[in-house]
């Protein structure tokens, strides 16, 4: 069967295959430590009461009926309050803020909005779906393979030969898969260059654009900060749009509201195409966000919970890579930083089993874990990186803090007898 050209050459998600083999084996009844998603288990991480009430308060009201296609003028207004207050980050709510059903459709129309067929984007690998969206557009890709000693966060000194002629900068902070962010400097430097870029381009010429995904920011821990480039360098408050939500930040990544703030005439194209797809937040979800963002106390009251529960899991998950390092297994672990993720190796390719066997390649390596460890993570080929990068995203929205114990007992055993 025939089909479009982008249907044909979309590539399958590594997420989706690995997680056809989790589900055999959990059919099976094993007990399997799943750390492939990046969601939170529910009963573990509950989305805040006070917003849980509004949501149903909203129901209930029957706020049911179609949204305006930028969201609805109290949650634009709330969602500006909010930033100004949290952030320093000052938009118009009218003209500079849209409202859509999660991050995913405002990405995807930032692309549509700024990417013509054949125009580069820049973007760092592993990071979450860019290649795909590059793709979506008929971009050309501006492949960044980023590496460990600058917590896989691109550099300017990576992006600088790729400038000429791109109309996207991708840039995610802090990042999804790895759990890392930009410091102040890197930040700084790759801002630089972009103003540096557009000064130099002609008033007919399009100018670069920044993407700025920043759904992960409220969660960064220890001595982490986050930056945008907005803050650091207000000149490019004209080619910057940012995309947040509640997802992250409240654990309610299936209530779905997300917004993106930038320029007047690029959320105005955005919502253009939004409206045509009908990725709107929905209505009652919609008011009782605009309601729940206005309650700082609270607000304040269960980040404190929240960000101690992630940062206990990421702490003893790292703390058990490190000791294993330590017994002189080919695994290491990025010190966390921020979301909900762990940068995880292990470096087990061309290593024989007790049978003789060889784990060939990555993919090889990623099933022999869950077969015999039973721990489910994603691969970083996953996110755009190289077919033998050793390392894995593990994220912990579903981990029980009294199985990390147990599941590095089972890494452990699988790992030792290895050659």
């Amino acid at each position: 069967m025939r089909l479009s050209r982008l249907a044909e050459t979309l590539i399958g998600s590594e997420i989706i295959r690995l997680g056809g083999e989790i589900n055999d084996l959990i059919r099976k009844g094993e007990r399997i430590y799943n750390f492939t998603i990046g969601d939170f288990d529910p009963q573990i991480f509950p989305i805040p009461e006070a917003y849980e009430n509004e949501i149903v308060r909203a129901y209930r009201e029957r706020h049911t009926s179609y949204p305006p296609a930028n969201g609805i003028a109290a949650l634009r207004k709330s969602v500006a309050t909010f930033l100004e207050k949290r952030e320093g980050l000052s938009f118009d709510p009218e003209e500079e803020i849209l409202i859509s059903c999660g991050g995913r459709p405002l990405i995807y129309a930032i692309y549509r909005t700024l990417v013509d067929p054949g125009e580069r984007v820049i973007y760092a690998v592993p990071s979450w779906n860019n290649n795909h969206y590059t793709h979506f557009v008929q971009g050309s890709h501006g492949k960044i393979e980023t590496t460990a000693p600058n917590n896989f966060m691109p550099t300017a000194d990576e992006i600088r030969p790729l400038l000429k002629g791109a109309s996207l900068l991708a840039l995610c902070s802090p990042q999804n898969p790895t759990g890392t962010a930009f410091s102040r400097q890197q930040l700084v430097e790759i801002c630089d260059l972009v103003v540096e870029e557009n000064r130099s381009r002609g008033a007919g010429d399009k100018k670069l654009f920044i993407l700025y995904d920043q759904i992960y920011w409220m969660l960064t821990f220890g001595n982490t900060v986050h930056y945008n480039p907005v803050s650091l360098r207000p000149e490019l408050r004209d080619c910057t749009v940012f995309v947040d939500g509640m997802s992250k930040t409240f654990a309610s990544t299936g209530v779905r509201v997300g917004w993106a703030m930038g320029p007047g005439e690029v959320i105005s194209r955005m919502k253009a195409i939004l409206s045509h797809i009908g990725a709107w937040s929905p209505m009652a979800e919609q008011q009782a966000t605009a309601t729940f963002l206005q309650q700082t106390g609270v607000i304040d009251q269960y980040l404190e919970h929240f960000k101690k529960g992630i940062l206990e899991r990421l702490h003893g998950i790292h703390k058990g890579f490190v000791h294993l390092r330590n017994l002189g297994y080919p695994v290491d672990c990025v010190e966390p930083q921020a979301a909900i993720y762990l940068a995880i190796k292990m470096d087990l390719s061309g290593k024989k089993l007790p049978s003789g066997a060889i784990l060939e390649n990555q993919a090889a390596v990623t099933s022999y874990i869950l077969r015999e460890a039973r721990l489910a993570v994603v691969p970083f080929f996953a996110f755009g990186a190289s077919e033998k990068s050793p390392w894995y995203r593990l994220s912990v929205g579903t981990c029980k803090t009294q199985e990390i114990g147990s599941m590095f007992e089972k890494l452990e055993s699988a790992i030792a007898p290895l050659k």
